[in-house]
């Protein structure tokens, strides 16, 4: 008779299983109704991808909001999509009065604008703190409800920097971690935070904090230092210590990466190479520069387009023979200030269109939806030029999935260096400062005639540091730091090849 398998997850002090327990603000997965009939489908998103080898199939829970405040049944939904991901799904219940103040009022009216450094975007509404600390609670209550002392809690994200300091004070005693995939900013702007001793005193309720960049672990501990005179900081490389009180929190930064051979290996498929050269001859076999990015003001879709006008304007040689393929995912268009910003971004296309459009060639083609994986690899490995252009990112994911996309290794990266993703691949990117007009349309004239063996040798040394540092290496340094946990003594599971798409969540 065959052993049945053994549990290997590893155990805590107690002898009981250790289980991660995986908290965001939305749930990955989408509900929609089709039909009259709730209908549930797995997510997408670089976090998704990473977290699912750890949680499924061996107990493994997610708690978030399931992004709708219509009244579901949602043991009877969730339990199913639970089934088929192979992981518990618990979903917090909130009202549209808390979405409306916590998530488009706290979370992207404040945190988002001040924490990538557009403070005269910020609404400082002393009711959406409210809300904030309100739904942190709810959260709280629901990881409480739903683990054990035993399990490993791990936060995610800007919305719930209160989750883990409000579990302590309910006596919800778990070992807590927090991941910030949004930039930090440094002291002279967090500053103006009305709520920024809240803030930092949160954040040290976790027993790890992580942050996608040493700039922006920087950033926290300088502001720790101007704001809270008797902490400590000690400690040198990737994780260093902070003691304030009788408490010490570990603080690290821990860039976030893709799962390189995913990408390669679904890239360099057939049913994708047909699409390439659809695409190429499609556009007459001309240069094709590529852009994908959600619609948000971070992402400096504005300033790439004036790059590129000019770039035609200054380098004529690049008319009829360069096609800019720009594609905006919609997001949040509930809210004015993205409906005006996709106004200007389809102004500045048809104003550039308009100008500079011969017969045969069309200068920008514009794409406002998402992309399905077949698609959207396609562009990446059709595209001689990517434009990876934000105002500011904690660490911008398209700049890795096109490197690792481009199997033929013939492209060229244009990174802006306020990118997260800049201090792995400044090297070998043509780094630009998206606020410099005229500096970007030089660093597409220069990706436009690079020679072929620089462009090989560019885009070979980014891949093998994306291989190297995958999305593997990103979840087990952040476990060893946490628990002294990697991924790998978590029982394997079968292998998981989720769908690929833009993450419009930001």
């Amino acid at each position: 008779m065959q052993e049945p398998e053994r549990d290997r997850s590893p155990p805590d002090s107690g002898g009981r299983t250790t289980r991660l327990v995986a908290v965001s603000n939305r749930l990955p997965i989408t509900v929609e109704r089709k039909g009259g009939e709730w209908r549930v489908q797995p997510g997408g998103g670089g976090l998704v991808r990473a977290l699912a080898p750890v949680l499924r199939n061996r107990g493994g829970l997610w708690i978030g909001w399931s992004g709708t405040t219509e009244e579901v049944d949602w043991r009877e939904l969730i339990g199913e999509a639970s089934k088929d991901i192979g992981y518990q799904l618990h979903t917090v219940t909130l009202t549209s009065e808390e979405v409306e103040g916590f998530y488009i009022g706290f979370s992207n009216q404040v945190i988002w604008p001040l924490f990538h450094d557009l403070q005269t975007r910020c609404n400082f509404d002393p009711e959406f703190w409210h809300y904030y600390r309100l739904v942190n609670e709810k959260f709280a209550e629901v990881i409480g409800q739903n683990s054990t002392e035993a399990d490993y809690i791990w936060v995610h994200d800007y919305q719930l920097i209160h989750v883990g300091e409000i579990m302590r004070s309910l006596g919800i005693q778990r070992r807590t971690g927090f991941f910030l995939h949004i930039p930090f900013p440094a002291p002279d702007l967090f500053i103006k935070l009305p709520w920024r001793a809240e803030i930092l005193k949160a954040l040290l309720e976790y027993d790890l904090i992580g942050f996608q960049t040493m700039r922006d672990r920087r950033h926290f501990v300088n502001s720790l230092l101007y704001l809270m005179p008797g902490v400590k900081v000690s400690g040198r490389g990737a994780v260093q210590s902070v003691e304030i009180g009788d408490r010490q929190v570990r603080v690290g930064n821990f860039p976030i990466s893709i799962d390189f051979d995913s990408f390669a290996r679904q890239a360099g498929s057939p049913t994708v190479t047909t699409q390439v050269n659809w695409l190429r001859r499609s556009m007459m076999d001309s240069y094709i520069a590529f852009g994908a990015d959600r619609l948000d003001y971070t992402k400096g879709i504005p300033e790439r387009l004036l790059a590129f006008r000019n770039a035609l304007e200054r380098y004529p040689d690049l008319q009829r023979r360069l096609t800019l393929v720009q594609v905006v995912v919609p997001s949040r268009i509930e809210v004015a200030e993205y409906r005006s910003l996709k106004a200007e971004v389809e102004q500045l296309v048809g104003e550039i269109n308009g100008r500079f459009t011969h017969a045969g060639w069309v200068p920008i083609h514009y794409l406002y939806r998402n992309l399905d994986t077949e698609e959207l690899l396609a562009y990446y490995r059709a595209a001689r030029i990517a434009l990876v252009t934000p105002l500011k990112d904690g660490m911008n994911l398209v700049a890795k999935e096109y490197c690792a996309s481009n199997v033929q290794e013939d492209g060229v990266l244009i990174l802006s260096e306020f990118a997260g993703a800049a201090y792995q691949l400044q090297e070998n990117a043509l780094l630009v400062n998206p606020y410099d007009i005229e500096g970007m349309a030089d660093a597409i004239h220069q990706a436009f005639y690079m020679d072929s063996e620089e462009k090989r040798q560019r885009m070979g040394r980014m891949r093998d540091t994306i291989r190297r540092n995958n999305i593997f290496k990103w979840i087990d340094s952040y476990l060893q730091a946490a628990f002294a946990k990697q991924l790998g003594d978590f029982p394997s599971v079968e292998e998981f090849i989720p769908q690929i798409r833009l993450d419009i969540e930001g």
